[in-house]
């Protein structure tokens, strides 16, 4: 199976300014574990994750006052939509991370997580294609 089986194309943007409360609100509306982030001044998104937001938190910081720039991952990992799920998810552990997000060409198409790699190989029917060790 392919990345583009298994992705979301819901993509949720957030921008630098918004605060880590706002990004969480957007994220538990749209049903993600994470958003990109964008601004005028940035050529390529930004990432926010659920882990960014729970690290502030965990670390005593107020998610009212907290701005997603401060939080944000710079470095996105980007995928092809037809990249196998098993190199997805290689790619994934190997980096220690839990989301890609996925272009056809230049397009942005959608965000890949590893709840949809388990999410597709759990369904009825679905095979990974991997050997069990």
């Amino acid at each position: 199976m392919q990345v583009r089986e298994g992705m979301s194309e819901v993509v949720l943007t957030v921008g630098p300014s918004h605060t880590l409360r706002d990004a969480a609100k957007m994220m538990a509306e749209k049903g993600v574990g994470a958003a990109l982030v964008a601004d005028d001044e940035t050529p390529v998104p930004c990432i926010l994750t659920e882990r960014d937001i729970l690290l502030s938190l965990g670390g005593g910081e107020d998610p009212d006052s907290e701005r997603v720039a401060d939080h944000m991952s710079d470095t996105v990992i980007a995928a092809s939509p037809d990249w196998s799920l098993e190199h997805a998810a290689a790619e994934m552990s190997r980096r220690g991370i839990r989301h890609l997000v996925v272009y056809e060409g230049s397009d942005l198409v959608g965000v890949l997580s590893m709840r949809d790699i388990v999410r597709v190989w759990t369904s009825e029917g679905a095979t990974s294609g991997m050997s069990p060790d």
